[in-house]
């Protein structure tokens, strides 16, 4: 039996009394005065005049507690053949080392520091370092174009900056060092130094004056016998601003605090995944992204877990099996990845024929977001694995879920498609454009009602009247998430598209993600895209993209014939889906999600600009030939 629904019901009469008892255990300096005050900030704010600090509840107080010579952080790089072990005690000396030479080059409390970093434990140190000290870290994921990072840095106004002289993809070495130096002399806002892990791979040269290398800082502190101690800061100073990867206008400033995150994070860990301290928990993931922070870094760390961090890919470092010898090596117990990794796998491995190699009998559960995660690769992984198949449901903003079958409050039935229920903390509805609540299982948008929980953003850093503007007008009471869907007579919620993705044929609103579903369905599919074009009579009409599973030798075209008429027979002539094109590989963020958007655009022959967080640029080249092969692009796109 699930105690969810009691546990709902408790945070649901009487919330600051559920989130105080959530907080007992965080360690803090000073507690809180208010555990929530509505009269503080946009939306009010969570511990009210508590006094904390984010790395002594990480890493201090495990070492104190006999948990020193556990494993922290489990370093696998498959592309540079690298493994790293790192215990707490070892963490600590690390970061506390560090940290002080963060202070030796002037960095305060309140300044902030921009981490430019690959997937390399460092990237972690630096983090934990900020936190210690009180400095508020903005994580760029590394790599990002000069352009895009100048933006970041003008808006953060970093004192200093962390990079490393490389990143590693398979079949090539990215040079970190000119992006950085190029976004540096772009952006008005002039870093007064810059700390550089060098790389083996490719070092880095280095400017008199400005750059430092982070061995021989590290080097230097040491020999002075240099630790910097945690600094006590207020539960609603910042911890870090993160930037979310919009594809137009200005990046916004994602804030978190320190107080509710840690709540939050904690919370969750086993209420969500349920996960006991001492238990090796892995997120695939990378620091540059909400995931990379929740639950790489920060969650299992201040839960006491090992966090496992992966320089790799799910395909071809070497192979589609690599995640199955992660989980092995390592005792991994959870996993958290996107539903993109998963169709990767299946599009490379249909038949699991690497699973067989290896024993992967610690796994308990899998967890995808990120994504929609479509029913076919949730049965797919479930058959392949034997496991209970999470998908839940939150984003950059919550920085923690927001829906979820809560595992460690006892698992609900599984409704595939359905991130489950809300978790406490979150009261969700669905509404019309009008705001009025929706019927049971109709489509509309998602909201969150207000108060947000602990972990939530406050706000955008340093502008809250665009975070009125970008989360709170809309639907007045409640936070806009931008996502389309519906919950059912069970409670159960649905996520179909973003809001975006709701198209409107002929006077239908029509849900694409559902059109996905259906398409990924067929068997001789491992992905899919369906988005809304421009369409003089019907307003807009849908078209649909495969990419068909390894050694499928069959004519494409009468793949997509299947596809229309499967989604002629699961959803109706109402879906209007005509077209379906067969494409070698779909464009996509780093972090998996489909640029449906951009795709779009292209096809109504609209202005677009290069996404900054696309992972192969090469790819819209060649769904500009799909297209235009169809002839659905409305005018020739340079």
């Amino acid at each position: 039996m699930s105690d969810y629904h009691k546990i709902y019901a408790d945070w649901k009469s009487d919330p600051e009394n559920f989130w105080q008892s959530a907080a007992t255990a965080i360690d803090w300096y000073k507690p809180a005065d208010k555990v929530f005050d509505p009269d503080v900030g946009v939306y009010g704010r969570w511990f009210v005049g508590a006094e904390c600090n984010t790395c002594y509840n990480c890493l201090d107080r495990h070492v104190k507690d006999g948990r020193g010579e556990q494993a922290a952080i489990i370093y696998d790089s498959p592309i540079t053949g690298a493994k790293r072990i790192i215990s707490y005690d070892d963490l600590l000396e690390e970061v506390s080392t560090f940290a002080a030479g963060l202070k030796d080059l002037g960095v305060k409390t309140g300044d902030r520091v921009i981490v430019y970093m690959p997937m390399v434990p460092e990237a972690a140190v630096a983090m934990l370092a900020c936190a210690r000290i009180g400095a508020v870290h903005s994580v760029v994921f590394g790599g990002f174009a000069p352009n895009e990072l100048a933006t970041r840095i003008d808006d953060a106004k970093p004192k200093l900056i962390i990079s490393a002289s490389c990143g590693i993809e398979p079949g090539r070495v990215i040079a970190y060092k000119p992006l950085l130096d190029e976004a540096i002399e772009i952006a008005a806002h002039k870093p007064d130094a810059t700390i550089v892990l060098q790389r083996q791979q490719a070092p880095a040269e280095m400017k008199v004056g400005r750059d430092h290398d982070w061995a021989g800082l590290l080097q230097k502190m040491r020999s002075k016998g240099a630790q910097a101690d945690c600094v006590s800061l207020k539960a609603t100073d910042p911890l870090y601003i993160l930037y979310t990867s919009g594809t137009t206008g200005e990046p916004k400033g994602v804030e978190r605090d320190n107080g509710g995150h840690m709540v939050a994070l904690k919370w969750s860990m086993h209420a969500v995944y349920g996960i006991e301290p001492g238990e090796v928990f892995w997120a695939a993931s990378d620091v540059g992204w909400v995931v990379g922070h929740s639950y790489i870094v920060y969650g299992p760390l201040l839960h006491g877990c090992t966090a496992i961090m992966f320089e790799g890919k799910p395909v071809g470092t070497p192979d589609a099996g690599v995640f199955w010898r992660i989980i092995s090596e390592h005792k991994v117990a959870a996993l958290f990845t996107a539903p993109t990794a998963f169709r990767a796998i299946k599009k490379e491995d249909p038949d699991g024929k690497l699973f067989k190699n290896y024993d992967v009998s610690c796994m308990r559960t899998l967890f995808l977001a990120g994504e929609r995660a479509d029913p076919d690769t949730i049965q797919w992984a479930e058959n392949l694995l034997g496991v209970p198949v999470i998908d839940h449901w939150w984003q950059t903003e919550s920085g923690w879920p927001m829906a979820s079958n809560p595992v460690g409050l006892g698992m609900l039935p599984v409704k595939y498609g359905s991130p489950t229920v809300a978790l406490p903390g979150y009261k969700i509805d669905v509404v019309d454009d009008s705001g009025y609540k929706m019927a049971t299982g109709e489509l509309g948008a998602v909201v969150v009602k207000l108060p947000l929980p602990p972990g939530f953003l406050p706000t955008l850093w340093q502008n809250d009247e665009r975070f009125r503007q970008s989360y709170l007008t809309t639907f007045p009471g409640y936070y806009e998430t931008a996502d389309a869907g519906y919950i059912d007579e069970d409670g159960y919620l649905f996520i179909m598209s973003r809001t975006d993705d709701i198209i409107n044929v002929a006077g239908h609103r029509l849900s694409t993600g559902g059109m996905e579903e259906v398409l990924a369905s067929h068997p001789d599919v491992a992905e899919c895209a369906v988005l809304g074009i421009a369409d003089k009579l019907k307003g807009q009409v849908p078209v649909g993209f495969v990419v068909l599973k390894a050694g499928v030798n069959r004519d494409p075209a009468e793949i997509e014939k299947e596809c229309v008429q499967l989604v002629r027979e699961k959803i109706g002539a109402v879906a209007a889906l005509r077209v379906v094109m067969n494409a070698i590989r779909l464009p996509k963020t780093r972090s998996g999600k489909i640029l449906r958007g951009t795709i779009a655009k292209i096809a109504d022959g609209q202005e677009w600009k290069m996404p900054a967080t696309i992972d192969d640029p090469a790819i819209l080249d060649e769904i500009t030939e799909v297209l235009q092969s169809r002839g659905l692009v409305a005018v020739a796109v340079e």
